[in-house]
């Protein structure tokens, strides 16, 4: 009589735990090999975990909306279908595969100890902002097992910061009551919409912000783009949308800028060796995420055209895996979707910058000619770059943008395709 523990998975490079959201099973159902049995979420996506067995389930190890580590065991199957628990809780544990990393997780640095336990992710977070692990303990968890997550030292940090203002500034600060008033509809976030706020906070409180904003003449790229797109989709079988060539244009300036190709770990600068950009994607629901087009810079219009058309796709129709939204270098955000001119975008963290591409419209504008001046009807379209000043001052990040205008205006077009 053989049972098989189903542990949790690691949904990513990066990813050291996830929660589960949903059971699609219950003690006592009888499943099959690929069948469904729990859905997991993380700060990034949501997946759908099968069974790598048929068997009787015999033990759920966690409710749903508990924070679980990777490697734990989550659920038990009997594979002769009949077979009970008859491991206790120690020889569970021992069945696990517990990377060394997890081992040492109860230890914020190599001096402090605690007999919590928390995520490398949480570690992170409380290392950057010099919260001790006196401190860390005094965090009221709501994870499994009263588990401190991101959310819970987010929103820590977030009331710490406050009382710190009002502490330097002596002012009192009182709780808003906001009134509801007759036919107003109280909605709860959803769990999207709370990573989402929780990040941008995060960000804001993280980077020191600063955008810049540059016009581009892109009416040759238009042309070309209108003669040549009935062609593309004929012969690949994919729409060319602007984005693609937004995306070649910023990985060739990020290969020509590694500085902005960066992120940041406390005093450290980390350059990116690969040029991973991520696209943001309105879902249907208006939240947001973001797919990532790896090694963009090795790709020609064809290849980032079926990777963005693929990942946009999946996206809204909640088909990407963990790793289609992580390892990004940096971020491109589309205003010009919905007809804005321009905009202010918020860096994705651990990234040092993000740039948006406004509507493209017809202006009248200035042209200069050897048989002088003239006004002209030309497409133009601004792009605007938020940057952390930290690490990107205004020369680098001027010098990034205009590089991204030169290779929207100065488009070849007598490429082929």
């Amino acid at each position: 009589m053989a049972n098989f523990n189903i542990v949790m998975p690691k949904l990513g490079e990066s990813v050291e735990e996830a929660t589960i959201t949903k059971w699609f099973v219950k003690v006592g159902d009888m499943i099959e090999e690929d069948q469904p049995i729990v859905e997991l979420a993380t700060d990034k996506v949501d997946s759908e975990v099968p069974s790598p067995v048929e068997g009787k389930v015999i033990k759920l190890n966690y409710d749903e909306n508990e924070l679980v580590a990777v490697g734990k065991v989550i659920a038990v199957i009997s594979l002769d279908g009949e077979a009970e628990i008859k491991e206790d809780e120690e020889k569970v544990e021992k069945q696990i595969s517990v990377p060394e990393e997890k081992k040492s997780a109860t230890v914020i640095n190599k001096k402090d100890k605690s007999s919590r336990f928390y995520s490398p992710l949480v570690r992170t977070i409380a290392n950057k902002e010099g919260i001790s692990i006196d401190e860390l303990d005094a965090i009221e968890g709501t994870g499994a097992n009263a588990r401190v997550s991101k959310k819970d030292i987010l929103n820590y940090l977030n009331n710490r910061n406050k009382q710190f203002v009002a502490k330097e500034s002596q002012i009192i600060q009182t709780a808003q009551n906001i009134s509801i008033n007759p036919g107003d509809e109280v909605v709860p976030m959803s769990r999207m919409r709370k990573l989402i706020s929780d990040h941008m906070l995060m960000s804001i409180q993280t980077s020191a912000h600063v955008t810049a904003v540059i016009e581009a003449d892109v009416t040759e790229m238009v042309k070309w783009r209108k003669g040549i797109k009935d062609e593309f989709l004929k012969k690949y079988g994919q729409k060319l949308t602007f984005m693609p060539i937004f995306t070649e244009a910023v990985a060739k300036a990020l290969r020509d800028f590694p500085q902005v190709n960066a992120s940041t770990d406390g005093e450290n600068i980390i350059l990116r060796k690969q040029v991973n950009v991520g696209i943001a994607v309105a879902l249907p629901d208006w939240n947001l995420i973001v797919p990532v087009v790896k090694n963009a810079d090795q790709k020609n219009l064809a290849g980032l055209a079926t990777d963005i058309n693929t990942l946009a796709a999946n996206a809204r129709e909640n088909k990407l895996n963990p790793d289609d939204v992580s390892g990004g270098t940096f971020s491109i955000t589309n205003f010009g979707t919905f007809n804005n001119l321009m905009g202010t975008p918020v860096i994705n963290q651990p990234q040092v910058a993000i740039i948006a591409t406004g509507a493209i419209v017809k202006k009248s504008s200035v042209m200069e000619t050897e048989q002088g001046d003239f006004l002209a009807i030309r497409n133009k379209m601004y792009l605007s770059l938020s940057y952390d000043h930290r690490i990107v001052d205004g020369a680098l990040g001027g010098a990034f943008l205009e590089r991204v205008a030169k290779y929207l205006e100065n488009f070849d077009v007598n490429r082929t395709i």
